[in-house]
């Protein structure tokens, strides 16, 4: 079986809770100790900083995609297994996703958001069926499942799309339904 890869969309701040940091540093340690090789969007800063350099201290590979026009803002973390430059946030997150077997979710801002959506419209036109894991720390995406869940009430989308999406709390129970989606 070949190695697993997992695309992680996360904030390029740490937020305003510890939970945040502590969860992705969490989550990047399990996906190096369970073998599986991170894919993200190559910062140095914010949750995407913790996340990588959890998984390189757990000794797990790296998979860091980042467009030239945010490799000083994002301080572009060249210690990766594989750092990619892309000329477009559109190629970057093509990368992401082409690279990675399934998606999760961290808590993040409107970049985090833009690549969750453009994830879950990928799936919905059956441009992929990877699985998407949305990791729902101290309920800080109670607020978009509830906006989802509109969207589908109201007829603007099937209710399959409900089924795109795994609503997690906390980095354990993300590895456990990623090892239930992808083994």
């Amino acid at each position: 079986m070949s190695q697993k890869s997992v695309c992680v969309y996360c904030g390029s701040r740490n937020g305003a809770e510890k939970a945040y940091s502590e969860t992705a540093r969490q989550f990047g340690s399990l996906l190096a100790q369970e073998g599986w090789r991170l894919v993200y969007g190559a910062g140095d800063v914010g949750l995407m900083g913790e996340v990588a350099r959890a998984a390189q201290n757990a000794g797990g590979e790296t998979f860091g995609v980042i467009p030239v026009h945010l490799v000083k803002r994002e301080v572009g973390k060249t210690d990766l297994t594989h750092f990619v430059i892309t000329e477009t946030m559109h190629e970057r997150k093509k990368v992401m996703i082409m690279n990675a077997d399934a998606v999760v979710v961290l808590p993040g801002g409107p970049g985090s958001l833009d690549e969750l959506f453009e994830a879950l419209t990928w799936r919905q036109l059956g441009l992929h069926d990877k699985p998407i894991v949305v990791v729902n720390v101290n309920g800080y995406w109670d607020a978009l499942h509830t906006l989802l869940d509109q969207v589908i009430g109201q007829g603007f989308a099937d209710t399959s799309l409900a089924d795109f999406i795994t609503w997690v709390e906390d980095a354990d129970t993300a590895m456990s339904a990623l090892r239930d989606k992808l083994t």
